[in-house]
C-alpha cells in the first residue's frame, strides 16, 4: 500500500474515533444542557407554589385529611406536566429538594419524566411536592442530534479523507518522481539523473540532495570496480597464457620422457581449468555488474537448432532422443551472447546428467500471459538439498561429472539481467526440469 493511502487511512481513522467520541459525548452535554433548563423551570415553579400555598389550597387539594396517604394529582392536557402533593413524614437529614427521572403510568400510558421532590413542613405536617416535566421531547431531541451528528460527521469524514488524499499526493508528488526518476529507472550509475528536483519541501530536498551524493559515490566505487575487473583479467590470464605457451614449447622437446610429457599434459589441462574458471568469474561479475548490453532481438528456435548441432557428438554417444518443440514464433529483446550461453548452459547440463538412451526436450509455451521456455531431461534427478544449492558458485550436482559447479550459477545471473525468472522442479531417478519465465511480453503467433 503506498504512503499516501496509509496517511490518508491513518487520518480518516483519527477522525473516525473524534466522531465516535463526539457522537457520545455530545447528546450527553445537550441533555445536560436541557436537564438544568428544566431543572431551572422546575424549580420555578415549585417556588410558585410554595409561595401562595396557604391551608386552605392543601385543604382543597387533600379532602380527607384522616388519610395520610391522600395525595392530590394535576396533570396537564397533554400530560407534559404533572404536580402531585402528598402528605409524608420527612426523615432527618433528609434533602429537601431532589432531581430524578422516573417512568410513570397515566391513564394507562407510560412515559419518562425530570421530576422534582421537595420536602417541607407547613404547620407542623410534613409534606412532599412533586412536579414532573415529560422528557420525550428530549428523548427525541437527543436521537435527532444524534443521528444529525453521525450525517454530518460522515460527510466531514469523506470530504476530508478525499480532500487528504489529493492534499498527500499533492506533498508526495517529488517523492515519488525522486523513486521514479532516480531509482526505479536506473540500472547503473551511468544512467543517474543527477537534475534536482523541484519540491517546496526541504526534506524532499535534502532526500534528492543526498541520493545524488550517494549515486556520486557509488559511481566512482563502480568504476574502480569496473577498472578493477579488467585488471583481474589482463593480470590472471596473460601470466597463464604465458605458462601455457612454455609449457606446449616444451613438449616439442624430443629429449622428454613419457613421464615428463604426461606431467607438462596434466599441467596444461590445469591451466586450462584454471582459465575456464576465471573466464567464467568474470563472466559473471560483468553481468552482475550491467556491463552487457540488452538490445537485439532473440530467436529461439534458432538458438536451440544451433545447439543441437553443436552438441550433436555428445547427445549421439550417450544415445540421447533431442527433441525441439518449439511452436511459438516468440521474439525476445536481450543480449543474444549471453540468452545463447543460458540456454547451453541448461541444456549441456540436461546431457551431461542424464541416462543413457535418455531423451531431452526442449519445449514453449504462455503461462498467465508470459512466454516460457521448458528444458526437461530423463537423468538422475535431484532431491530437496540438492534444489536448494543448484544455483551457488562452485556446487556441482554430481561428483563424478567434471566441471567447476559455475553454469547454473552464470545461468542465473544471466537470467537476473534479463528479468526472466528461473523455475526448477526434480524428482531423484526421473529427471529435471528448468523452466524459464520471460517478463512483459504479449503472445506471439
Amino acid at each position: 500500500m503506498k504512503i499516501k493511502h496509509q496517511l490518508a487511512i491513518f487520518n480518516a481513522l483519527t477522525r473516525l474515533l473524534v466522531i465516535l467520541v463526539l457522537w457520545l459525548m455530545l447528546p450527553i452535554l445537550v441533555q445536560n444542557v436541557v436537564y438544568k433548563h428544566i431543572n431551572n423551570g422546575l424549580l420555578e415553579k415549585k417556588k410558585k407554589f410554595i409561595d401562595h400555598l396557604n391551608q386552605n389550597e392543601i385543604n382543597d387539594f387533600i379532602e380527607n385529611e384522616g388519610d395520610s396517604t391522600e395525595t392530590y394529582s394535576q396533570f396537564s392536557t397533554l400530560h407534559s406536566e404533572f404536580l402531585v402533593l402528598s402528605r409524608t413524614s420527612v426523615k432527618p437529614k433528609q434533602k429537601k429538594t431532589t432531581f430524578s427521572n422516573d417512568f410513570r403510568i397515566i391513564e394507562g400510558e407510560e412515559s419518562e419524566y425530570r421530576i422534582l421532590r421537595h420536602h417541607f413542613t407547613y404547620e407542623n405536617q410534613d409534606y412532599q411536592l412533586e412536579i414532573g416535566s415529560s422528557l420525550s421531547e428530549v428523548n427525541d431531541l437527543t436521537f435527532i442530534i444524534k443521528l444529525f451528528i453521525i450525517i454530518v460527521l460522515v460527510v466531514i469524514l469523506l470530504v476530508t479523507f478525499l480532500a487528504d488524499t489529493f492534499y498527500i499526493e499533492y506533498l508526495l508528488k517529488p517523492f515519488y518522481k525522486i523513486i521514479d526518476t532516480k531509482i526505479r529507472r536506473v540500472n547503473e550509475p551511468e544512467a543517474f539523473d543527477y537534475t534536482p528536483i523541484n519540491a517546496k519541501s526541504r526534506d524532499f530536498r535534502e532526500l534528492d540532495l543526498v541520493l545524488n551524493q550517494m549515486m556520486d559515490r557509488i559511481g566512482i566505487v563502480f568504476k574502480k570496480e569496473k577498472q578493477f575487473i579488467s585488471n583481474v583479467s589482463h593480470e590472471l590470464l596473460t601470466p597463464i597464457a604465458l605458462l601455457k605457451n612454455k609449457l606446449e614449447n616444451l613438449l616439442q622437446n624430443d629429449s622428454l620422457d613419457d613421464n615428463a610429457i604426461d606431467k607438462i599434459a596434466s599441467s596444461l589441462k590445469t591451466l586450462d581449468m584454471l582459465k575456464k574458471i576465471i573466464n567464467n568469474l568474470l563472466l559473471i561479475s560483468r553481468i552482475e555488474n550491467n556491463q552487457y548490453e540488452a538490445n537485439e532481438s532473440i530467436d529461439f528456435n534458432e538458438i536451440i537448432n544451433g545447439l543441437y548441432e553443436d552438441l550433436q557428438d555428445r547427445i549421439e554417444d550417450k544415445g540421447l532422443q533431442f527433441e525441439n518443440a518449439i511452436r511459438h514464433d516468440f521474439h525476445f529483446t536481450g543480449n543474444k551472447t549471453l540468452i545463447h550461453i543460458l540456454l547451453y548452459n541448461l541444456v549441456t547440463n540436461a546431457i551431461k546428467y542424464n541416462r543413457e538412451n535418455g531423451n531431452v526436450k526442449v519445449s514453449d509455451g504462455f503461462s498467465n500471459q508470459n512466454y516460457f521456455l521448458s528444458i526437461s531431461d530423463s537423468g538422475i534427478g535431484m532431491d530437496e538439498s540438492q534444489l536448494e544449492r543448484i544455483f551457488t558458485r562452485f556446487t556441482r550436482i554430481s561428483s563424478d561429472q567434471d566441471g567447476q559447479g559455475l553454469g547454473l550459477a552464470i545461468a542465473e545471473s544471466i537470467a537476473v539481467f534479463h528479468h526472466i525468472e528461473i523455475k526448477v522442479t526434480s524428482t531423484l531417478n526421473h529427471g529435471t526440469t528448468f523452466l524459464l519465465l520471460f517478463p512483459n511480453v504479449v503472445k506471439a503467433n
